[in-house]
């Protein structure tokens, strides 16, 4: 069976798109799924957030979109995160110029992931806040779009470029590209902007809105720090239950699974401290 192939963009920047990224492939690593999350973003933050220094790997995403290496060759199979991982860092700025002068540059990653693609589950591509060729190789190898959405105000504001730009690749590079979901980030139900955000997603996506929300969360938000998903990090947060609760979602698992698996996880570990 060949893996479900999603892109987490948005070209806005701060609205948790690499925290969801890894924090959904965390979760479903967790559940027994097979995970390979391929960092495009030069930052490096989802190579990081995954447990691996991102100056230390010697081959990356970016040897693999140079053709200077395979993906099976680059891919880190196991990380302290849970899931598999094409690792990146400032060397994959070069390629947005360098993917320019090579013959379809678009469907490189496309055609590197083909050998893996019956490995895996999922595979996540954790896009760049920018429409570059990076982007747009993750919006020609996948099969939907993961989009996250900060409940604010300001968040609506680019929501219409992004969905031109979903449009034109559909026309033009990748016909199967679909929206997968749209995801309520930053989530605080004091605030009334907040619900008339969610109302606008409702009233536009329909049944693609999660009903899943994730909410401002400290230990979320300090997890990436300490190179661990919240639900490493702190598996009681709510960041961690939102996203094991988004991760259910996506596989419409019922959640007493889930528990049970969190419940005997969390024992071992009292089990570890007190032994």
């Amino acid at each position: 069976m060949s893996a479900k192939t999603l892109a987490f963009a948005n070209q806005k920047g701060g609205v948790g798109k690499t925290t969801s990224c890894i924090n959904v492939a965390a979760s479903l690593a967790f559940l027994g799924y097979r995970v390979l999350l391929v960092d495009l973003d030069p930052q490096g933050n989802a190579t990081m957030g995954s447990g691996i220094d991102k100056h230390a790997p010697a081959v990356t995403v970016n040897d693999v979109l140079q053709k200077q290496a395979t993906l099976s060759e680059a891919v880190i199979r196991k990380t302290p995160a849970g899931f598999a991982l094409l690792p990146a860092n400032s060397d994959l700025t070069a390629a947005e110029v360098t993917l320019l002068n090579q013959e379809n540059p678009a469907f490189i990653l496309k055609t590197a992931l083909e050998p893996e693609l019956t490995h895996f589950d999922f595979i996540f591509f954790d896009c760049p806040p920018s429409l570059n060729m990076l982007t747009l190789n993750a919006l020609t190898a996948a099969q939907a779009v993961l989009i996250p959405m900060q409940c604010e105000y300001y968040a609506l504001e680019g929501l219409s470029d992004l969905m031109a730009t979903i449009s034109e690749i559909k026309k033009t590079l990748n016909p199967n590209l679909e929206i997968g979901g749209v995801l309520g980030t930053m989530y605080d139900a004091r605030n009334r902007l907040a619900e008339e955000v969610l109302s606008q997603l409702r009233l536009h996506f329909g049944d693609k809105l999660y009903r899943t929300l994730i909410p401002r969360n400290v230990r979320l938000a300090e997890a990436p720090s300490h190179g661990l998903p919240a639900l490493l990090y702190d598996a009681s947060s709510k960041g961690a239950e939102s996203y094991l609760a988004l991760a259910r979602e996506m596989v419409g698992q019922a959640p007493k699974v889930a528990e049970q698996r969190l419940s005997s996880r969390r024992q071992k570990r009292v089990d570890t401290v007190t032994a």
